[in-house]
């Protein structure tokens, strides 16, 4: 059994009879009543993201997932090739199944499958992810010190916000769980 107070990122826990994975937590202690646990997770069979709370010390039933290396290929219409790393097998998911990594899935982008008791859930983004700058307004110069930002149009299609500094051709690193900008990418 695992207590609130063990949570950490990543961590796979039984909830209502659902897999759910913690992708952020803090722990609060109102002026008054006891302490609790602000989390944020991942259903892992249906993708949706929820926020819930939890009393402190609340136990839970840790799930362990088995990991498959797998690499995105390409796509046709609807539909997204992997290949297995190890077995050099490959596997279709239709675009609905993918949820929100689509955003994120390039050639040769390289994913973990995860599975319990040989069924397959979902599939989980390495943390961050290298992405090439295809299109954002000019930056002002002498502006390159603020925290003022500017959206970007990424290969992918995807669009964030990022630093009047980052100019079109640029190399950037994305969070792949919150979707924002974390550094510009040296060549």
């Amino acid at each position: 059994m695992i207590s609130t107070s063990d949570f950490k990122n990543g961590l796979t826990i039984r909830v209502d009879g659902a897999p759910y994975q913690v992708i952020w937590f803090q722990h609060h202690k109102p002026g008054k009543g006891g302490a609790v646990m602000r989390v944020k997770l991942r259903n892992l069979e249906t993708g949706t993201i929820t926020e819930t709370t939890f009393k402190s010390g609340e136990k839970f039933d840790e799930v362990s997932l088995n990991r498959k290396k797998k690499q995105f290929l390409y796509t046709n219409g609807n539909e997204y090739t992997f290949m297995d790393m190890e077995t050099y097998e490959q596997i279709t998911m239709q675009k609905e199944n993918m949820g929100d990594i689509i955003k994120y899935l390039k050639p040769d982008t390289e994913v973990e499958a995860l599975y319990i008791d040989d069924k397959f859930l979902a599939f989980d983004l390495p943390i961050n992810i290298e992405m090439k700058v295809m299109s954002t307004v000019p930056g002002i110069k002498g502006d390159t010190v603020s925290n003022l930002v500017k959206p970007a149009i990424l290969e992918t299609g995807i669009e964030v916000q990022v630093p009047l500094f980052i100019k079109e051709g640029d190399l950037i690193k994305i969070d792949t769980r919150t979707g924002e900008y974390v550094e510009r990418v040296s060549k």
